[in-house]
């Protein structure tokens, strides 16, 4: 059951239940190769991560403004990976890359120390 909480004066988002987070997969991955994407409407790379035992993904993702391709290769990042592939442009994504929106541009989540790829978020 989702409960809306309010209180004066901030903003609350709809509480979720523990069964709800359960079913995110939020795993670590290995950037293995981005390329550019210039079909997309607004600027992204296409990229692939190794996310062991799940495999090699890719998405697209608009982290332009702050990471070049070489600085991405070899990066350790976060993400969801049992959303249904989305269809963007010519490009199919099959993962989220977990990242926070700037007026700056798009900050990678990160991790403080190495971990396994396919490492899930406990």
């Amino acid at each position: 059951m989702r409960v809306r909480q309010e209180r004066a004066g901030a903003v609350f988002m709809e509480r979720i239940v523990w069964s709800d987070f359960e079913k995110i997969m939020m795993v670590t991955g290995t950037i293995q190769r981005v390329e550019p994407f210039p079909e997309a409407r607004k600027p992204a790379y296409k990229i692939w991560a190794d996310f062991g035992p799940y495999g090699v993904l890719k998405t697209s993702a608009q982290v332009t403004q702050l990471y070049t391709p070489d600085a991405l290769i070899g990066r350790q990042i976060i993400g969801i990976i049992n959303f249904p592939e989305k269809q963007i442009g010519p490009f199919r994504s099959q993962f989220l890359l977990s990242g926070f929106e700037t007026e700056e541009g798009v900050v990678l989540a990160a991790l403080e120390q190495p971990v396994a790829d396919g490492t899930r978020l406990s």
